[in-house]
């Protein structure tokens, strides 16, 4: 399982890269292992408002249909379009190619309330 140490984590198995005051948005290699193989993401349109730990979308595997829950709160500056013809992007490269979304946050103090690589991985355990 590869859970780099250079991101934060969620509880529910999203993750964030900061660049500046943008948080680059996906899942976990956990959490598309557990799904299996993606089929269709539903990602929010650009300039959506979303709120820490609230559902922003939907991915939807073979297994099962998951929420997507925003790491931070602030308002969706980019879209990963390429899921839309290639939702397998997710299983393939979940923390690059298959990214989600990227959020101008609001409140930076949020991501003292992610978890680090080492705390993700005792979860996950």
């Amino acid at each position: 399982m590869n859970i780099p140490s250079d991101l934060k984590y969620t509880k529910e198995h999203e993750w964030v890269k900061m660049d500046g005051d943008i948080a680059t948005v996906g899942i976990t290699d956990f959490a598309q292992g557990e799904l299996g193989d993606v089929v269709f993401v539903e990602l929010p349109s650009v300039g959506t408002k979303v709120k820490a730990l609230q559902p922003f979308g939907t991915i939807e595997a073979v297994k099962a249909v998951s929420e997507i829950f925003a790491p931070v709160s602030g308002e969706v500056s980019e879209t990963n379009g390429n899921l839309e013809s290639d939702p397998t992007a997710v299983n393939r490269d979940c923390y690059g190619d298959g990214w989600m979304i990227k959020i101008k946050i609001n409140d930076p103090s949020e991501l003292g309330k992610l978890l680090t690589a080492d705390d993700y991985i005792k979860l996950v355990e």
